[in-house]
């Protein structure tokens, strides 16, 4: 039976967003004839990115609760009743045969709803430290997918499937020349490449950094691909030269990932997954103010395998010069942390987890 119909939720963020989308392209292609929905939160990124890749959305009137007393959180009860009554009227008309949950608030009424029916429901946890949404949910759904080891103290030990995070396709598949990517940016192939990436939104903290060391980072003889992020890059703009490529936005993350020799980034679960399959030397530098500090634990897994350094925001002022010079005099280190971080990748995530949605459909 290939008119299965599927309702995917998740958002807040690129990186609940972005699996989801994965997710249904891949069981897209295994079922041609399938219908798709996706449940967001309205006004979250969500409801943008999801009709630009093709697909429907429906918004809930959902936000999460908030770590100090707001106004926010009084209205909090009216919006988990009004989404939970929106969640029951989606699953009633649309009458899923699978709902994917991918975290974040939205994913939260909806597989409650979809679960207490009887409707077979996937988690995908992208961190190394479970969501609130996805805890609540956890003894709910049918299977949870995760992409680091060790799950089993969040989640019930039978449903726990590591499959690894769904990243980009054009990256399974990178096998670019390094000199055809460094001539897209203008960059000289004799010189050391440090691709420094910000996040979407960007990072001020690593733009900050940037700016700071920017003439030691010459002094070492480095040239730099710097994605400072659309908020920053007014700002920063005024940085580029011959050796400095200053952008808002890489258009071309495949090209970026090639030219590099070592990069510095965010530890989100999107991020890092990709750079595993990139398989170059990493220095994480985790945003403290995302839920639960997970960017942190996220790399932390990352650099208990020798896989990755890490320092965080607290730490730049005083450490970053004597750890980034250590890392680019050293072959072995860079090496190591190559070798190792590549022995995480997970290139098949996706299409593992739509076998568990298959098993699923089948039972």
């Amino acid at each position: 039976m290939g008119n299965y119909r599927f309702i995917l939720s998740g958002g807040g963020t690129g990186g609940h967003i972005y699996p989801a989308i994965a997710i249904a392209n891949e069981l897209k292609k295994r079922y041609p004839d399938a219908k798709f929905l996706f449940v967001g939160a309205k006004d979250r990124m969500e409801m943008e990115k999801v009709p630009k890749a093709g697909y429907e959305i429906e918004g809930l009137w959902i936000t999460g609760l908030q770590r100090k007393l707001t106004l926010k959180n009084i209205l909090f009860p009216l919006k988990l009743i009004s989404s939970m009554l929106r969640a029951r009227k989606i699953v009633s008309r649309f009458k899923p045969h699978a709902v994917v949950g991918t975290g974040g608030f939205a994913s939260g009424p909806l597989l409650r709803v979809a679960s207490g029916r009887g409707i077979p429901c996937v988690l995908q946890e992208q961190n190394s430290y479970a969501g609130i949404t996805n805890k609540l949910l956890k003894d709910r759904v049918a299977k949870i997918c995760v992409a680091y080891d060790g799950m089993e103290r969040f989640f019930p030990k039978d449903k726990v499937v590591k499959t690894g995070n769904p990243v980009r396709g054009d990256l399974v598949e990178m096998k670019q020349e390094r000199n055809e990517a460094l001539q897209y940016f203008g960059l000289d192939p004799e010189k050391p490449t440090l691709l420094v990436l910000g996040g979407s939104l960007g990072a001020r903290k690593i733009n900050q950094l940037i700016q700071k060391e920017l003439d030691y980072l010459k002094e070492l003889g480095l040239q730099l691909i710097w994605q400072c992020g659309k908020g920053y890059f007014e700002q920063y703009k005024k940085y580029a030269s011959k050796d400095v490529k200053v952008l808002d936005f890489l258009n071309r993350m495949d090209h970026a990932y090639t030219a590099a020799n070592m990069i510095i980034s965010r530890a989100g679960a999107g991020s890092v997954s990709e750079l595993c399959i990139v398989g170059k030397p990493v220095l994480f530098i985790p945003s403290p103010n995302v839920a639960e500090d997970h960017q942190t634990k996220n790399a932390e897994a990352l650099v208990a395998e020798n896989a990755a350094l890490m320092l965080k925001e607290s730490q730049l002022e005083n450490e970053f010069e004597t750890v980034f010079a250590k890392l680019l005099a050293s072959n072995e280190q860079q090496e190591a942390l190559s070798n190792n971080i590549k022995k995480l990748a997970l290139p098949d995530a996706t299409k593992h987890i739509v076998d568990e949605i298959e098993k699923l459909l089948n039972k």
